[in-house]
Parts: structure tokens; C-alpha cells; sequence
């Protein structure tokens, strides 16, 4: 077996529960999980801090002033990087809308990309346009959107290595229900987003998942209760909520929460470029973006993203809801690994990958650990 670390005297949270425990890790993998663990190179007292399952983002644009769209493995190398810090152990690369050629460079070398020790792992491709409607357009830009194309789709599938994970589609678009069909048949995650479909045009899809719920999407109306109607109703859709509380009304995350239950929602951050920098002007998918204390906003006015750390919005959503420690590891981790098909990933369990994040009990992130290596310490 190869170098041990063990965390001693942690509280693992798992979403079915918490125990006081040691942790054993080597190899990349948790090798045990139990009481008084006496092996181990290396010993982290835990002294009864929270030992959670790492954080997986399906929806990050960008971070540390890299974005997916400048298509360069040391972009992506600079997001992975940057992400431990916030207790993110993996995540999907998202692409914004921009002329195929730019989205079949940013594809292409996020599925050559290979996470290096003591990264974040790239574990796909989350493609967010060009199938969308202008009508909820947000930061998008509408010059570049077009009709679903399973064709093309195909094309950037091939380019990408098959590695793209999660498509943003709208369904009301011409020729979305056969596009989404054949999305879910490849083992692809159809997402509803940037969507001005009605609550039957929702329903009646074959998507299983939900693109930033409240943000561009048709909204709640008693007579037309829209895409957010059938996120609330129906229990086939994973649903992702951006809990920065500028994206939404700290009482609409509530309501989520409420609503939907930490069984289904899936905490995202959409974060951008400007993450981990200061205030400034950067840009988004082509467009100018000016971040200040209102957010990460276009020119018109529009939010473009966030800067939101993952472990800021586990804390903003425990204070909210009052949820559980188990609950946010759904919401943080698991529900994440669920839809994505990551049998190792999401839980602390013998022969899990080792994607672990050491938090104090006021959820502030001292130490992650990325399959087995330490990419971030507080100490």
C-alpha cells in the first residue's frame, strides 16, 4: 500500500448520517473508515471537526481568472487548481454560447484534459448553448443560438471524446424532443434551461435534469405554473439552484429547499473568471462583465454568472434552511455523483475515491484532499 494518511477523530458525514470516526487513506482511495485507526504515515488530529464527502460543481464557467472558453489546458489547469480551496474535489467544465468553432476548441481540450494530483478532477463537459431560447437568453449570447442539431451535437461529442456529460437545452425549441431523446439514449444528461417552455412543454420532455433553477427559465404563474411549476412537482429532475443570494431571494432558496427537499436539489456556483479576484472588469463568453457588491453583471444590466464559492453556498443554505449536515452532503456531493453515474464518488466508504473536505463547525474549509493528495491546507 502506498503513503497512509489518516484523519483522526473526525465527525464523517455521510446523507445517511454522522459518526465520530477515524478515516485511513492510501492509494487514492479510503481504505478504512472505523475506531482508533493506529496505521498511517501521516496523522490529521480532527479533534471532532467535519470530515464531508469533496464538493462536485456540474455548472463552473470559470475561476482564479481562467475560463473554459479560452480553450488552453492551462486554463483548465488553473481552475482545478483554485478550486480545493472551497472544498471542491471535481467538477464539470461548463462552455458558453459562442460560434461552433469556439465551442468545438473549448470541448475538445476540456476531453483531452487529465487532472493532476493535488486537482480538482475534470470530470466532463457541461454544455450550456447554443440550443436555447432567445427569449430567456441571460448572458448568452442570442447572435449564436440555434435550433437544436443532433448532428452537430454529434460532432462536438466526437471532438470532446465523449466526455460531454450535461447538455442545456430548451424544449420548447423545433426539434428539442428528439434531440433530448437521443441525449438521454447516448447516457447524456438533457437539462432544461434557458427556457421559456410552458409547464406541459416540461412535463411532457424526456429531460431528467434542471439547468439554475429560477434563472432563465419560465417562472411560477397559478395559471401557468412554467419550467419552475415542474421543477417544484416532478421527481424525475435533479435540479441545480445557485445559493449566492443574488441569483435569488434568500426566501426563494428557502422555498427550494422547502419544496424540493436536498434529495433533488443540486448546489451549483456558475461561477466565472472573476472568482477568487477582486472586483473588476472581466469578461464572459465574449461579453464584457463588470463584478461589484450586486454580482457579475453584462452591460444591460444582466447577471453573468457569479463568483461564488461552493463552501459559501453550503453555509448560506444551512442558515437558510436550517438543513442537516447529511442534507447538505446531497445537496454538495452526492446528488451531484447521482446523476453523473460516479459510483465512487459522494460518499466516505471503503474503496471510495479519496475527495474529501476537513470543514469547522462553521462549515469554513481547512483542508481538502483531491484523490488522495492534499491540494489545499489551512494549516
Amino acid at each position: 500500500m502506498g503513503k497512509e494518511l489518516v484523519f483522526k477523530d473526525v465527525l464523517v458525514v455521510n446523507v445517511d448520517g454522522a459518526e465520530r470516526a477515524d478515516v485511513l487513506v492510501a492509494d487514492g482511495r479510503i481504505q478504512q473508515v472505523g475506531a482508533s485507526i493506529e496505521t498511517g504515515t501521516r496523522k490529521i488530529d480532527g479533534r471532532g471537526k467535519i470530515l464531508m464527502p469533496g464538493f462536485i460543481d456540474i455548472h463552473i464557467h470559470g475561476a482564479n481568472g481562467f475560463d473554459v472558453m479560452d480553450a488552453d489546458a492551462s486554463a483548465l489547469s488553473g481552475m482545478a487548481h483554485a478550486l480545493p480551496k472551497e472544498g471542491v474535489t471535481a467538477f464539470v467544465a461548463t462552455t458558453m454560447t459562442q460560434t461552433e468553432n469556439q465551442i468545438a476548441r473549448a470541448v475538445e481540450t476540456a476531453g483531452k484534459y487529465r487532472s493532476a494530483s493535488g486537482e480538482a478532477q475534470l470530470l466532463g463537459i457541461h454544455l450550456e448553448g447554443p440550443f436555447l431560447s432567445p427569449e430567456q437568453a441571460g448572458a448568452q449570447n442570442p447572435e449564436y443560438f440555434r435550433k437544436p442539431d443532433l448532428a452537430l451535437f454529434e460532432q462536438w461529442q466526437a471532438l470532446s471524446g465523449g466526455n460531454i456529460r450535461i447538455v442545456t437545452v430548451a424544449p420548447e425549441l423545433e426539434g428539442a424532443e428528439e434531440f433530448i431523446e437521443a441525449l438521454v439514449e447516448s447516457g447524456c444528461i438533457a437539462s432544461i434551461g434557458h427556457s421559456a417552455a410552458t409547464y406541459e412543454q416540461t412535463i411532457a420532455s424526456k429531460a431528467n435534469h434542471m439547468t439554475h433553477l429560477f434563472n432563465q427559465m419560465s417562472a411560477f404563474h397559478h395559471r401557468e405554473p412554467g419550467v419552475v411549476g415542474a421543477a417544484m412537482l416532478d421527481a424525475r429532475f435533479y435540479v441545480e439552484l445557485i445559493a449566492d443570494l443574488i441569483h435569488s431571494h434568500p426566501a426563494a432558496v428557502e422555498l427550494a429547499y422547502r419544496q424540493i427537499g436536498a434529495g433533488r436539489l443540486i448546489l451549483i456556483t456558475d461561477a466565472m473568471r472573476a472568482k477568487g479576484l477582486g472586483y473588476g472588469k472581466y469578461d464572459l463568453g465574449g461579453q464584457a462583465v463588470v463584478v461589484d457588491e450586486t454580482g457579475a453583471r453584462i452591460q444591460n444590466g444582466r447577471l453573468a454568472g457569479s463568483v461564488l464559492t461552493m463552501d459559501r453556498a453550503i453555509r448560506n443554505v444551512r442558515e437558510l434552511a436550517k438543513c442537516s449536515l447529511p442534507e447538505l452532503v446531497r445537496m454538495s456531493s452526492a446528488n451531484a455523483a447521482t446523476a453523473l453515474g460516479l459510483s465512487r464518488k459522494g460518499r466516505i466508504a471503503p474503496g471510495m475515491d479519496a475527495d474529501l473536505v476537513l470543514l469547522t463547525d462553521e462549515l469554513e474549509v481547512e483542508l481538502t484532499l483531491c484523490r488522495g493528495n492534499i491540494a489545499f491546507s489551512a494549516y
